[in-house]
């Protein structure tokens, strides 16, 4: 059985940094694509920063220049730098990941991380 687990997740004031983690466990063939994204109150669900199985790497905008994604494959693990952190960047933090394995190729989702900042 596949799973994502994420952690890293927390209260910061504004301008602060946390780094998230999100590992993938299971009988895994193969992992590609690899992703953030967030929801706040209210709000869909958004894209926050993929790479891909290459890292290359995509940001929302509102993110660019403050949030860094990165992966080690070796890990199966998926990694999110947030430096300068605004209020607005409070939301549940998703980890998704397109995962093949024996049987099945298709998305999976962590359970989602709370990241609060204070202003």
């Amino acid at each position: 059985q596949v799973q994502l687990v994420e952690s890293g997740g927390g209260l910061v004031q504004a301008g602060g940094s946390l780094r998230l983690s999100c590992a993938a466990s299971g009988i895994i063939v193969s992992i590609n694509d690899m992703g953030w994204y967030r929801q706040a109150p209210g709000k869909q669900r958004e894209l926050v920063a993929g790479i891909t199985s290459g890292g290359s790497t995509n940001y929302a905008d509102s993110v660019k220049g403050r949030f860094t994604i990165s992966r080690d494959n070796a890990k199966r693990t998926v990694y999110l730098q947030m430096n300068s952190l605004k209020p607005e960047d409070t939301a549940v933090y998703y980890c998704n990941a397109n995962i093949g394995t024996f049987r099945y190729r298709g998305d999976y989702w962590g359970q989602g991380t709370q990241v609060t900042v204070s202003s």
